[in-house]
């Protein structure tokens, strides 16, 4: 199924990557699961989605003042960037928006802006063969202020040098969504995909 698009004249496409790119979500829980629960931790299933783009940094200093942990957050998410880079061979990418990178490949530029690393970025679109196909990648630490604040979509964009309001955006989270709208920017709501 090819997700709908809205009406428009859209000059890029800035994509979320987990979730919206790539169905790795239930690996990215998975390596949530076995790092936190090195220490003590878990993260369920409903507020992992709930938090869906938020910096991994924020995640685990909300779930130290939750559970009263202290919890070393460089050292816990370099774990879970370990483990998810273990699973990340069994995740797939999204069909609809697959079939939009290959139909609009080379006539407008994209971007990646995305809550993750650099590093689990490049991996993710590298385990589908499609990193070539970016012009350029905002990640985590390239921006001060994490969606749903519109900064990293206004960095997208001035990066590739087109007006916001000629961008379209594709996303999964409740949070990208009001990031894409907060930065004047039309968007296409990527839905979770069936499980089982």
């Amino acid at each position: 199924m090819i997700l709908p698009l809205p009406d428009g004249e859209f000059r890029a496409y800035l994509f979320d990557c987990d979730g919206t790119i790539v169905d790795s979500m239930p690996q990215h829980h998975t390596a949530w699961g076995r790092a936190l629960g090195e220490w003590g931790c878990d993260l369920p299933e409903d507020l992992f989605y709930a938090w869906a783009g938020r910096p991994v940094a924020d995640i685990v200093a909300d779930l130290n003042a939750r559970h009263g942990l202290t919890m070393p957050v460089e050292a816990v998410a370099a774990r879970r960037e370990a483990l998810y880079q273990e699973l990340l061979p069994t995740a797939a990418g999204v069909p609809g928006v697959l079939r939009h990178i290959d139909d609009a490949h080379g006539r407008v530029p994209f971007a990646v802006v995305s809550g993750s690393t650099r590093e689990s970025v490049t991996a993710s679109l590298g385990a589908l063969g499609i990193l070539d196909r970016f012009d350029t990648l905002v990640c985590a630490g390239d921006y001060a202020r994490p969606k749903p604040d519109p900064e990293a979509f206004l960095l997208a964009a001035r990066l590739l040098g087109v007006p916001p309001a000629a961008c379209l955006v594709f996303e999964d989270a409740d949070l990208g969504i009001q990031a894409a709208t907060a930065a004047g920017m039309a968007s296409v709501r990527v839905p979770q995909p069936r499980r089982g």
